[in-house]
């Protein structure tokens, strides 16, 4: 029962107040172990794949058509490898597979761990807003980051290897699908997100450590781009699962 219960068997729904995402670019010899056989790396250039950070304030995280009273307010954290799924039909499906998630709110995790595999854990989250700058900090998950939202034109980060910011959209998440395998009933689960008025804009990152992704103890990576959205309506269609046979 509780494995069938952590497959999103209803829909959800929650406003997305402020989603802030930290892309970063990898070798993709580097992170394909991060994933499962039934997926592939999301690349660029056949040589790049793209691990994302994101930070995101929500409110109202109910099951799909519940009173907003009843809904839960929370920060996440969230950690994301871009790839690809080939489903039953044989069509291609970008999205994202998810290696961990935090919280700020217990319940939270207690939900999370609950009706998805996200694999959530609670820490402690600060959120700092001043003018145009921005802090996120955490000390028990060893997380700092500072932003500053600009006027005008923001330069992509040093070292991208995207050619502008058109080119780095396309890795600015969420992707319209979310993956997660279970290697032993050899089931593919797919989660689709659908979202209104998604204009990412980009942002410059002043400050950035991140102890998770140090842990993965990855050889290279580099800030390939850095959005935030606000205001943004979204809700997750109930899961569905595939078998996976190839």
């Amino acid at each position: 029962m509780l494995s069938i219960l952590k497959n999103h068997p209803f829909s959800v729904e929650a406003f997305f107040e402020c989603s802030t995402v930290l892309t970063f670019a990898v070798p993709k010899e580097e992170l394909q172990s991060f994933i499962p056989d039934c997926l592939e790396l999301d690349t660029l250039d056949e040589k790049w794949a793209f691990l994302a950070v994101a930070m995101v304030q929500t409110k109202g995280l109910r099951p799909k058509g519940f009173p907003t009273i009843l809904g839960n307010d929370f920060f996440l954290i969230g950690y994301r490898v871009f790839v690809k799924y080939i489903n039953a039909a044989g069509k291609r499906l970008r999205g994202l597979y998810i290696l961990k998630s935090e919280t700020d709110k217990v319940k939270m995790e207690w939900m999370g761990n609950l009706f998805t595999h996200y694999n959530y854990s609670t820490t402690d989250i600060t959120f700092k807003k001043s003018g145009s700058l921005t802090e996120i900090n955490s000390i028990k998950s060893d997380f700092n980051i500072k932003l500053e939202e600009q006027l005008g034109e923001v330069s992509l980060p040093e070292h991208s290897p995207f050619v502008d910011w058109k080119a780095a959209r396309r890795f600015a998440g969420p992707l319209p699908f979310t993956f997660t395998y279970n290697e032993e009933k050899k089931e593919v689960l797919v989660i689709e997100g659908v979202r209104e008025n998604w204009i990412p804009e980009p942002i410059k990152v002043l400050a950035c450590h991140i102890s998770f992704l140090q842990s993965l103890k990855l050889k290279e990576s580099v800030l390939a781009n850095a959005f935030i959205i606000k205001n943004i309506p979204y809700h997750w269609k109930k899961g569905k699962i595939e078998q996976w046979n190839r």
